[in-house]
């Protein structure tokens, strides 16, 4: 199988103020590839996951999406932002809107899609992640679990060429984090190109092609997650693991 890149960054670097947050990161994401970027608090991870889809910009360095440069504003970023689905911690759902009409505003506001289109694919979606009988419902009257997977489906509503996942279960109750990832593992399975910045191991071990670890914004390893995990090659992990795994 020959891999096509379809997320690269360069030498990217990051300041918020005297803090550097990313330094020198260098890291290509190839086509139905699965990431899951690991490490301790305050590392950069959601850094690195917010400058893939220029929530945040960088100082320095490069990324690419599909061969292309990130467009700094206007329909650029726009068209871009449709191309990089994200899901974060908090599901940043609009309460006044029902579950169907959250998916389906994308499509009709940014694609131009119909209706009738969007309300139908919307529904396979909510399908899809498991909710579509929950469709008719505001976000306020679903748990956090549920809230999340519908903030899945509309990511996924755009066609995304790679989905961002920032720490997705760590706001919901342990026994909700567990619907999340069995989501996540499925559009894993179904070659979906992502990026899952999390603290679930056992996702990691399963779901994912390449672990990336970092720690003090920058990357100290990536390996596959049957050596990252067996055998970690930098102290920093190491130690990381040690501390996790023993709980």
């Amino acid at each position: 199988m020959t891999s096509t890149p379809l997320v690269v960054l360069e030498n990217v670097n990051k300041h918020f103020g005297d803090l550097h947050v990313l330094r020198d990161i260098n890291l290509t994401v190839n086509s139905g590839e699965v990431v899951v970027v690991i490490g301790p608090s305050g590392s950069g991870k959601s850094t690195l996951c917010r400058t893939i889809n220029r929530l945040e910009p960088i100082d320095s360095g490069t990324i690419t999406l599909d061969g292309q440069p990130l467009p700094a504003e206007g329909r650029g970023l726009a068209r871009l932002r449709s191309d990089v689905g994200m899901v974060f911690q908090s599901f940043n759902l609009f309460a006044h809107k029902t579950v169907l009409q959250n998916v389906t505003l994308g499509p009709t506001k940014v694609l131009r899609m119909g209706r009738a289109e969007a309300d139908k694919r919307g529904m396979e979606l909510l399908d899809r992640v498991q909710i579509g009988n929950q469709a008719d419902k505001y976000p306020a009257q679903l748990s956090g679990g549920q809230q999340q997977r519908v903030a899945i489906a509309r990511a996924l509503a755009m066609n995304p060429k790679v989905l961002l996942f920032d720490e997705p279960t760590s706001a919901l109750d342990p026994e909700m984090v567990q619907e999340v990832l069995d989501v996540m593992t499925d559009l894993a399975g179904e070659g979906m190109t992502m990026v899952v910045v999390t603290h679930e191991m056992g996702f990691a071990r399963r779901a994912a092609n390449r672990v990336v670890f970092m720690a003090d914004g920058q990357i100290v390893e990536e390996n596959t997650p049957e050596e990252f995990f067996t055998n970690p090659r930098s102290e920093r992990a190491q130690d990381f693991l040690s501390k996790i795994l023993t709980h």
